[in-house]
């Protein structure tokens, strides 16, 4: 168990600039958020990955702000030490500002959170601003934003021609130029999300953006093998958990046929 001080916006600043690594992972419940808190990761973000890690959708778009509020509070009870971001879902903040400002404000004041993040650039701005003038803390996300998967039509490789690029580069620094204090880069060319990380003084937080981005987040499901639907080539799984839970549960179910479970010492 790693103990150490309260992760803050400055610390990440900070790393940045001394060219130290971010680590952040996703987390869904109050356990794997006090089980990642105990690591000495930098961030845990409630992502609405959940929706498909956790409750089998298909993409992101199903989740609602009452379904992200209800995991994001239930995520808290288990976090003191890092620094604890919620994704706002689809829509939550597309409509009009007042009530992007609205629903971030949700998160701060019913679940908890110290930040919320945001896909989208340029035409992001204003939302973006509005909620870090109510004293919200933004996190930008660009490059292959899920809740735009209908208009990509898939999951597919963002930045690819030189033109893409050069929007993007546009789309960091006017993200930064309004106050956000990180953006996510995810499914990029590795070269393309270092000239974005080279562009910014904002801290970079790349998925499948390659190594050069200031730090790394990945969903924790994917790293620990238990989410089998598809694996990214950018995902690295550490552990085969979900092989290892079918093992002890078929192992309980074989002891309770053969009488073997609950033993004299496991009984009252």
């Amino acid at each position: 168990m790693v103990k150490q001080k309260k992760v803050t916006i400055q610390n990440l600043i900070t790393k940045k600039q001394k060219g130290e690594k971010i680590t952040a992972l996703t987390a869904y419940d109050s356990t794997m958020g006090f089980l990642l808190d105990q690591t000495g990761i930098d961030i845990i973000l409630v992502g609405d990955s959940c929706a498909m890690v956790v409750t089998g959708y298909e993409s992101t778009l199903p989740m609602t702000m009452d379904i992200m509020a209800y995991h994001t509070a239930a995520t808290r009870r288990g976090v003191s030490r890092a620094l604890f971001i919620a994704d706002m879902p689809f829509l939550s903040y597309h409509i009009n500002p007042d009530e992007a400002v609205r629903n971030a404000g949700r998160f701060f004041q019913e679940c908890g959170a110290e930040a919320v993040k945001i896909e989208g650039g340029r035409h992001m701005c204003e939302t973006a601003q509005r909620i870090i003038n109510a004293g919200m803390p933004v996190m930008g996300h660009l490059g292959l934003t899920p809740q735009s998967i209908r208009k990509f039509g898939g999951y597919t490789l963002q930045g690819k021609t030189e033109e893409a690029a050069k929007e993007m580069i546009r789309d960091a620094k006017a993200l930064e130029e309004v106050g956000v204090f990180s953006i996510v880069l995810e499914k990029i060319p590795a070269q393309v999300a270092k000239e974005i990380t080279d562009a910014v003084s904002i801290p970079t937080i790349g998925i499948g953006a390659g190594p050069y981005c200031d730090g790394q987040i990945l969903v924790t499901h994917d790293i620990l093998g238990l989410y089998e639907k598809f694996k990214p080539k950018f995902v690295r799984q550490y552990a085969q958990l979900a092989e290892i839970i079918r093992t002890a549960c078929t192992q309980y179910i074989n002891d309770v046929k053969r009488g073997d479970y609950p033993n004299e010492n496991e009984s009252y």
